[in-house]
């Protein structure tokens, strides 16, 4: 495969990224474009491959690398997201290769305290809106 190809196939997976954090967080993202606050990091420039601005890290706290390749070296690609991780936030890795979904990989820990955050936030509002914590009989 051309490098081209390749930096292509990238670049769009940081795009579709960008777009999955702005549907989530409200927040609009732009094509390299440094006026908006989600936006895809040019190949080859250091840094995460997705830029995220403070008002966005707030509500998105991830430093996000991408790696679209057939052969996957995910140990270094952690140790990469981890050295371009920003302060305050955790690492977050999406990988994909050709006619596969995206896959992301993350600290095992942090999982499962978003898992239990969820949980409590289920449980309160559960309590909120007066509903037994367990399963009905139906």
């Amino acid at each position: 495969m051309k490098t081209s190809s390749a930096k292509n196939k990238g670049r769009r997976l940081q795009q579709w990224a960008c777009q999955q954090i702005s549907e989530l967080t409200g927040f609009p993202w732009g094509r390299g474009d440094e006026d908006a606050p989600i936006s895809s990091r040019p190949m080859g420039q250091s840094g995460t491959d997705v830029r995220l601005e403070s008002q966005v890290l707030k509500e998105f706290p991830w430093s996000v690398e991408c790696k679209y390749q057939e052969t996957w070296s995910v140990p270094a690609w952690i140790k990469q997201a981890q050295a371009n991780q920003k302060p305050g936030t955790d690492w977050l890795l999406i990988i994909k290769r050709n006619r596969t979904e995206p896959v992301v990989v993350l600290n095992g820990w942090r999982f499962f305290e978003i898992l239990q955050e969820y949980g409590e936030m289920v449980k309160d509002e559960r309590k909120r809106k007066g509903q037994n914590d367990s399963p009905s009989k139906d």
